[in-house]
């Protein structure tokens, strides 16, 4: 397995879930003030490095697989950068080999899952990205082929949506709606990374994705105060293509109830070294960028949630 990664940079204040067959391992941690400092709360789904053993048995290539299909150490990012700005951030410490969190529970291939249990309630047609290869648990992986030695008890992926999936997004939505009630408004920033993007003329594409599922689940002013805060720091950002955000922005976003939801994908040689294993030397310049982007858009957020505080409750 790679090497560990630095410690956090914001320790934790609270963890839970549960990663089957990892005992006393959480699925998640979350950090930041007992009371919201900023509308801003920092999601990181994809970056969980905790590995039970048997998942990893049942892995044709461990080594390949799991750092393919990591959001590698994108995690130090968001935890600085919340560390930076005083904003509440949630990450997976499952991998998302066991589970994606930004997937729907429904996404799921059957084939992958054979010998269900008496009353268990089968997903039903698997979604577009399970067709592909990359729904609720990763089957394969572009170019590699298939990640599984073989299909695994359905039993196995119930454990997991219980003690991960639904733990994690039930925290997140908790933890949205106790900043929200503070400030009339909050703003959930989803932080994966990308590999590098090439323009059709082969020249490097943009270093950030911005994706609002095409303007459905954040207000349209705060996106362009992020693509002005890009403009003015001299990077390039592209709008929703290749990535217009999943099931986190799905799930949680309720522009109607001051809730709004990026995601914000990351070329991930930006901040890693040349093999693409720890932190590089772009890490500190990185966190600079992005900290200065919540900053702004925090201020953004609360202004917009003047008014709602107090009735914005009353009103559902």
């Amino acid at each position: 397995m790679p090497c560990a990664p630095p410690p956090p940079s914001d320790s934790p204040t609270e963890s839970g879930g549960a990663i089957p067959g990892l005992a006393d391992a959480p699925a998640w941690v979350l950090g930041g003030p007992g009371l919201s400092q900023v509308p801003v709360v920092i999601s990181v789904p994809h970056a969980g490095r905790s590995y039970p053993p048997a998942v990893l048995a049942t892995m044709r290539d461990p080594l390949m697989a799991t750092l393919r299909l990591e959001d590698r150490l994108i995690d130090a990012v968001g935890e600085a950068v919340a560390a930076r700005t005083a904003a509440h951030w949630i990450a997976a410490r499952a991998p998302r080999a066991m589970i994606d969190l930004n997937r729907a529970t429904d996404d799921v291939d059957g084939e992958m899952f054979g010998g269900a249990m008496p009353g268990d309630a089968r997903p039903g047609a698997p979604g577009r990205r399970a067709r592909a290869g990359l729904g609720l648990v990763p089957r394969r992986l572009p170019g590699s082929g298939e990640i599984w030695r073989g299909p695994q008890p359905r039993a196995v992926l119930n454990a997991r949506i219980a003690g991960i999936h639904a733990s994690y997004h039930a925290r997140l939505a908790g933890l949205l709606a106790e900043v929200r009630a503070r400030w009339g408004a909050v703003l959930l920033v989803d932080l994966h990374s990308m590999p590098p993007l090439v323009m059709p003329d082969g020249r490097p594409g943009a270093t950030f994705v911005l994706g609002d599922r095409f303007g459905s689940s954040c207000d349209g002013r705060l996106v362009a105060s992020a693509f002005a805060h890009f403009a003015a720091a001299g990077e390039l950002a592209a709008h929703n293509r290749p990535y217009a955000g999943g099931y986190v922005l799905e799930r949680h976003a309720a522009r109607g109830k001051g809730v709004h939801a990026v995601q914000i994908e990351v070329d991930r040689t930006r901040y890693l070294d040349t093999r693409m294993d720890g932190l590089g030397e772009g890490f500190a310049g990185l966190v600079e960028v992005l900290a200065g982007l919540v900053e702004r858009l925090a201020v953004e957020t609360a202004e917009m949630g003047q008014g709602r505080v107090g009735w914005a409750e009353a009103a559902e």
